[in-house]
């Protein structure tokens, strides 16, 4: 234990933070079920309230499972969908609710304390085009650590056909590239949950007429590793609040449900729709974020400090003597540096790898790095 301390001033104490990036592919197999027995995907884990479904990638009663992701479907009370009368009222009511909840903590509250909607291009000012008919896909902390980094996200979705498991239509029911394009320049931050970016389909010749490489799509909530993609995807674009209804088949040939993309939101469960929407994912891709922050400390010790060592067996009965006499001129050897808080409680210790020898001749500073 220490008895005698030095004070840090300013100068000796410095902060920095540094973002480090690590590269997270989700293949579609993983999405659309890898591991199938007895005919059920056994590493997607559905629920009895049937709000969502959760995405692993292995079997999820595995212990080695990793959670990857939640899929849920959502209505807004203002959508035209959401005053239908479907062959389940209950799973309508939570379709609403599950819109309800996600904007609320994505989106906040108006002037009002209205619920907002979410928004296509993040200008809740002008009232534009609302998302009102919307797939959740809410990523896992694991993947997505402190957040995902801006401008990195691609989501490969089918939009057209399938005409079978795995397969779709050609011609314009081909594949769409979702992407936050430039978003590491042009990004939001009027929501309460932080930063989000538009999510704009990448150009595709196949399905130019149907979408514009600046038409928005989705929102991507980049703290919260939540996106938001519009369900007028799988409808033409009508440059409206709602899903339309003159497209073709939404689910693949040998799911229980059937019907275009307005249908399957009326009619349909949400684990349904959720099997359907993870059915078409081709690949999810991003990078995702962790913050490291760090305290430098510069532990200086001057000619005249630190020559002398604590243990009270310095001059005497040690079994390493550094000093025969106490007229022999002072030396120690560092091999212990402590950091205390101002009322002289240990707080933190590093270790040195070798001990380094200090008596008046020299001065010594010590880098001591401090990561949070």
């Amino acid at each position: 234990m220490a008895t005698t301390f030095k004070t840090f001033l300013d100068n000796d104490v410095v902060s920095s933070r540094t973002l480090l990036h690590e590269s997270i592919p989700v293949t579609g197999t993983i999405a659309s079920g890898t591991y199938v027995d007895g005919g059920s995907e056994v590493n997607i884990r559905n629920y009895s309230h049937g709000m969502f479904q959760s995405v692993y990638d292995y079997p999820y009663l595995s212990s080695s499972a990793n959670h990857i992701f939640d899929v849920s479907v959502g209505l807004s009370p203002k959508s035209h969908l959401s005053q239908s009368s479907p062959a389940s009222l209950d799973q309508q009511k939570k379709k609403i609710n599950v819109y309800n909840q996600m904007a609320q903590v994505l989106m906040g509250y108006d002037i009002t304390g209205s619920v907002q909607e979410f928004d296509r291009d993040g200008n809740l000012a002008d009232g534009g085009l609302k998302i009102r008919e919307a797939v959740f896909v809410n990523f896992s902390r694991l993947l997505t650590k402190d957040e995902i980094k801006k401008g990195s996200f691609s989501l490969s979705v089918v939009t057209g056909s399938m005409v079978g498991a795995g397969t779709f239509a050609t011609g314009r029911d081909s594949l769409m590239v979702v992407q936050d394009t430039n978003a590491q320049n042009d990004y939001r931050v009027n929501s309460p949950a932080g930063e989000y970016g538009i999510l704009y389909p990448s150009a595709n010749p196949n399905s130019i007429d149907r979408w514009s490489t600046d038409s928005p799509v989705g929102l991507l909530f980049y703290q919260a590793g939540v996106a938001v993609l519009s369900a007028s995807i799988w409808s033409i674009n009508t440059g409206s609040n709602d899903a339309d209804a003159n497209y073709p088949e939404f689910f693949q040939p040998g799911d229980t449900a059937r019907g275009n993309i307005e249908y399957a939101l009326t009619a349909s469960t949400i684990s349904e729709i959720s099997n359907a929407f993870r059915h078409r994912i081709s690949n999810i891709s991003f990078n995702n974020t962790t913050e490291l922050n760090s305290t430098i400390y510069f532990c200086r010790a001057n000619h005249n400090e630190f020559n002398y060592s604590s243990n009270p067996t310095y001059t005497s009965g040690s079994k390493i003597n550094v000093k025969n006499t106490t007229l022999d001129n002072p030396v120690a050897y560092i091999t212990t540096i402590g950091l205390y808080s101002a009322d002289n409680e240990l707080l933190a210790v590093a270790k040195l790898s070798e001990p380094i020898k200090k008596d008046p001749t020299s001065e010594l500073t010590f880098r001591v790095r401090l990561d949070y």
